[in-house]
């Protein structure tokens, strides 16, 4: 965009480009989100940038209207495949706390100065700066929604100090952490609460456009493993729930359904509870549920593009904002999508690690591919997890998505509709075509979402026909499980029931 563009989209207060880019003002020190309420400044005042983090740089502080820390993050890292690309997602990830510059740098392959420089001209900030902003992001979450001391938040929003977390809060708030939140707590939006482990977290997670839940909350429960995932309530007002493992603990996550929105809504958030063992896991248990739930999507750009074809319309029209939902936890995804439902249900009640106390009925976390490797250590199972033991394939958020795939078509036992439901969901890639099916060109980059549109309408053909053969009745909600080895669902749906 160049800048006409983007002061229109300040002028307008479009929240379509909430996340896409920051605007700041010189003349008041202060950083917002395109869609911010104030009033409109100069134009020759007015400052762009990529993200939070090169705002923040400059000088420039947060604004406590709009809260531009608080909007989805950029579709763009999703859709490109490139190094600056996969280093944010790896960002967005928590490794530069966990790891360090040099760790990021190892697993993109590069060196810590190429990484700097590239990050640097392109967006910015390079990837110190980056985890401080992300930094700065936590400690205020739990600053606003926790009622823990203000020393335990500094190590659990993953500062090194104290005093790098005050000065840190200082700059991009202008505000001390008890100002932060003593501000929070006279606007009511929080409940004091110590006893996190316990209460959760309370989040609200961000998206930009309409967002269709009712679609992904099937999706889910098609696919819900047992003892692992739960989905409880009516629809449209159904509780997603399932456990997580993280660098430094476990978790249990529970998202609720929000009612579908309409395409001229401009944003939303799906109200979420994060049950943490150890506190500095919530950037990654966030960013894991993000790409779950697809929240960093641009769902204009997608259903303009798809709307342009005839065959597609009907579906953009009808189901504005569908998305295509990513993965919790990718190696997982990668097994499932190999076994189906039902063998993932015997692998958890065999090899699952127990939660050391139940969640209601999630009593288990996933096995790992090392413990699988050496548990089944033949056919296609066993050669899968122990590519994803061993490391020569890698699925985490910084994976070079080509190389992960050729590898997957290197193992035997894994046809192509694998890959794809592996490429699609494990690695977040947004323009997977469905195997042996020629679709346009015209579809790129949003070959993914085409194929959610595809099997929606087909569902909704199925349903039609049955209810039709049925004398009016509706069919059932399931069909016969599928899976097994090589019998990965035509849609990305690894273990679903029915279609």
């Amino acid at each position: 965009m160049d800048e006409e563009t983007r002061y229109e989209a300040v002028r307008s207060r479009d929240a379509r480009f909430d996340g896409e880019f920051f605007f700041a003002v010189e003349t008041t020190g202060i950083y917002c989100r395109p869609s911010c309420p104030a009033v409109t400044p100069k134009r020759r005042n007015v400052r762009y940038y990529t993200t939070a983090a090169a705002a923040q740089r400059s000088g420039f502080r947060a604004c406590r209207r709009c809260r531009p820390d608080a909007v989805p993050g950029s579709a763009e890292w999703n859709v490109r495949a490139d190094v600056v690309a996969r280093a944010m997602r790896l960002i967005g990830d928590g490794v530069v706390d966990r790891e360090g510059v040099g760790g990021l740098a190892a697993r993109l392959g590069y060196s810590t100065r190429q990484v700097q420089r590239q990050l640097t001209a392109e967006v910015g900030a390079g990837p110190v700066a980056l985890a401080r902003a992300q930094r700065a992001h936590t400690a205020r979450v739990l600053l606003q929604t926790t009622g823990l001391p203000v020393t335990e938040i500094a190590f659990a929003a993953g500062f090194a100090s104290v005093r790098q977390f005050n000065d840190t809060v200082r700059a991009v708030y202008a505000s001390t952490p008890s100002a932060l939140r003593a501000t929070a707590s006279r606007a009511g939006s929080r409940t004091p609460r110590e006893d996190v482990p316990a209460a959760g977290v309370p989040l609200r997670l961000a998206h930009r456009g309409p967002y269709r839940s009712m679609a992904v909350f099937d999706l889910l429960a098609r696919e819900t493993v047992e003892g692992v995932e739960d989905l409880t309530g009516t629809r449209g007002r159904r509780t997603y729930r399932r456990t997580l493992r993280l660098p430094y603990g476990t978790g249990v996550v529970a998202v609720d359904e929000s009612p579908d929105s309409p395409a001229s809504r401009p944003g939303g958030w799906l109200d979420t509870r994060l049950h943490l063992t150890d506190l500095r896991d919530l950037t990654t248990a966030v960013q894991r549920v993000r790409r779950l739930f697809d929240l960093d999507a641009d769902p204009y750009a997608v259903d303009e593009r798809l709307a342009a074809d005839p065959r597609l319309a009907p579906s953009v029209a009808a189901r504005p904002g569908l998305r295509s939902p990513g993965a919790a936890d990718p190696d997982e995804l990668a097994v499932r999508a190999l076994v189906g439902r039902a063998a993932a249900e015997r692998l958890v009640r065999r090899y699952g690690k127990a939660l050391d106390a139940p969640h209601g009925t999630l009593t288990h976390l996933f096995p790992e591919p090392a413990v699988l490797a050496e548990a089944e250590p033949d056919g296609p199972l066993g050669t899968l997890t122990a590519a994803l033991a061993d490391g020569t394939l890698r699925l985490d958020a910084g994976a070079d998505r080509d190389a992960a795939e050729a590898t997957l078509r290197a193992l035997p036992g894994l046809d192509a509709h694998t890959v794809a439901v592996i490429r699609t969901r494990a690695l977040g890639d947004p323009d997977v075509a469905p195997p042996g099916e020629t679709v346009p060109e015209a579809w790129r980059p949003w070959r993914s979402y085409a194929v959610r549109h595809l099997r929606a309408m087909e569902r909704e053909t199925a349903a039609r026909g049955e209810k039709r053969r049925d004398g009016g009745r509706p069919g059932p909600g399931r069909g016969s499980a599928t899976g097994g080895h090589g019998s990965a669902p035509r849609e990305p749906e690894p273990g679903a029931e029915g279609s």
